[in-house]
């Protein structure tokens, strides 16, 4: 029987821990709350969720996985772009948490039947894995700046 390696292990972690505390950010957040922008040009809730979203695409494509949305349409979301300028493109938040479930499934799911990645996936893994963490952070941030309590106590 062959062995788990520990870097399955230690993304299987992340993607799970990453994705709770993703979920406690963005528990109780409207629409309208999620499309603030604070100062009138940093990056709103809405945006952040999408664009870690449609980050998790490449994630999910380097594990041998379809994307969950098409990268075009939602391009919006991509690195790069001005969320403010492109705001009447940004879909509803119900809409962001549904994608959001989905990926974390087929994330999930695809971690689980795998033994050990190849050597030249490791690299952009952990990358993507360190930007989940990047902004699951920056969603704590901006759910005070709404107002809300912190979610992760």
């Amino acid at each position: 029987m062959e062995t788990i390696s520990n870097d399955i292990e230690l993304i299987k972690n992340q993607v799970v821990s990453t994705y709770y505390v993703i979920t406690m950010n963005i528990d109780g957040i409207t629409h309208e709350e999620s499309m603030i922008f604070p100062n009138g040009e940093a990056n709103c809730m809405n945006w952040v969720l999408g664009h870690l979203i449609h980050i998790r695409n490449p994630f999910l494509n380097i594990l041998g996985e379809e994307s969950i949305w098409d990268s075009e349409k939602f391009s919006c979301y991509n690195r790069g772009e001005i969320p403010l300028d492109r705001k009447d493109e940004l879909v509803s938040f119900e809409d962001l948490k549904s994608y959001l479930k989905q990926s974390q499934d087929r994330l999930e799911a695809k971690l689980n039947t795998l033994n050990s990645f190849k050597p030249e996936m490791v690299k952009d893994i952990s990358t993507l894995s360190l930007h989940e963490i990047y902004h699951s952070g920056q969603l704590g941030y901006l759910r005070r700046i709404l107002g809300k309590p912190g979610a992760i106590k």
